[in-house]
């Protein structure tokens, strides 16, 4: 065999190696990702004496599974309830970030004035405020809107933590959007407005679904502000509902509380992955063309 064709193998062998070093880390990353999730599942189906002995292997079932804990969820406690607010918060707040979020961030990056970087700046800024700072202040605003203990007091607070954050995501994607696309279609007869929606709205879809995304998720896991403004049952969101149905001074329902956690989050992902591509392409042109 000549020379030649023992570096081919060679360099292929090195090849095929590499690959399967790659899918292998792939593998065991996803792997070491996906066992909370596991555990959480197994657990959510576990027997009391099966879940607190130390002997027994956390991911296996060493006794016969039951389903009563999560039946204990679904129908006595207001766990669906909780579900429903959360799924109409994080909706609205979705609607009011992308109404507020998307002028804002189309004027900075295409308006050129000369504040124009500066208050881009000055908007993120806010969203690097800790909400433990904030809930005090927002609470006493809250209560002098008559909010206090309503869903509404967390649709108008909310967007002061994501409106920021989604501004400066879409000031950097709308810089990616060349304005010669604008122009022509203003040329063809368009208003700005409805150059917007015509020509660049379409090409900005995936820096808003990684608005609608983050924003969704964010209001759906917030916890400070959930707990200061709503104290009745009826009208708590998943975060701090669960904690307090699940949690009964020293008594931890932990396989309705794991239970809880795989119901919310097989949607959340499913989701996720459904607009994966987008979202990465969102996020990361957001934050290379600034």
């Amino acid at each position: 065999m000549s020379s030649t064709g023992r570096l081919r193998k060679k360099y292929a062998r090195r090849h095929v190696a590499a690959r399967c070093g790659v899918y292998g880390a792939a593998i065991l990353a996803a792997l070491v990702c996906a066992l909370p999730f596991l555990w959480s599942l197994v657990s959510a189906f576990k027997m009391n004496r099966d879940l607190y002995d130390p002997e027994s292997n956390p991911f296996l079932f060493n006794e016969p599974a039951t389903s009563d804990h999560i039946t204990f969820l679904l129908n006595d406690t207001p766990f669906l309830t909780f579900v429903w607010n959360t799924l109409v918060v994080g909706l609205v707040v979705v609607l009011l970030t992308l109404a507020l979020s998307l002028p804002a961030a189309y004027s900075l990056a295409r308006l050129n004035r000369p504040w124009g970087t500066t208050m881009g700046i000055a908007i993120f800024m806010v969203y690097l405020v800790p909400p433990s700072l904030l809930f005090l202040s927002l609470t006493r605003v809250v209560v002098g809107l008559g909010l206090d203990d309503s869903l509404w007091s967390m649709i108008v607070v909310y967007p002061t933590i994501t409106v920021p954050v989604s501004v400066w995501l879409l000031i950097g994607f709308l810089k990616a959007v060349p304005k010669d696309i604008e122009e022509q279609a203003m040329v063809d007869g368009h208003s700005r407005l409805g150059a917007f929606l015509r020509a660049v709205l379409p090409l900005v879809f995936p820096g808003i679904v990684a608005v609608v995304v983050f924003t969704f998720t964010l209001t759906a896991s917030e916890f400070v502000y959930a707990l200061a403004f709503v104290s009745s049952s009826p009208t708590m969101v998943v975060s701090t509902g669960v904690p307090t149905q699940l949690i009964r001074g020293d008594v931890f329902f932990w396989q309705s509380l794991q239970a809880s956690t795989v119901i919310m989050a097989v949607p959340i992902a499913l989701l996720f992955n459904l607009f994966l591509d987008r979202f990465v392409t969102g996020f990361t042109m957001g934050a290379v063309k600034t």
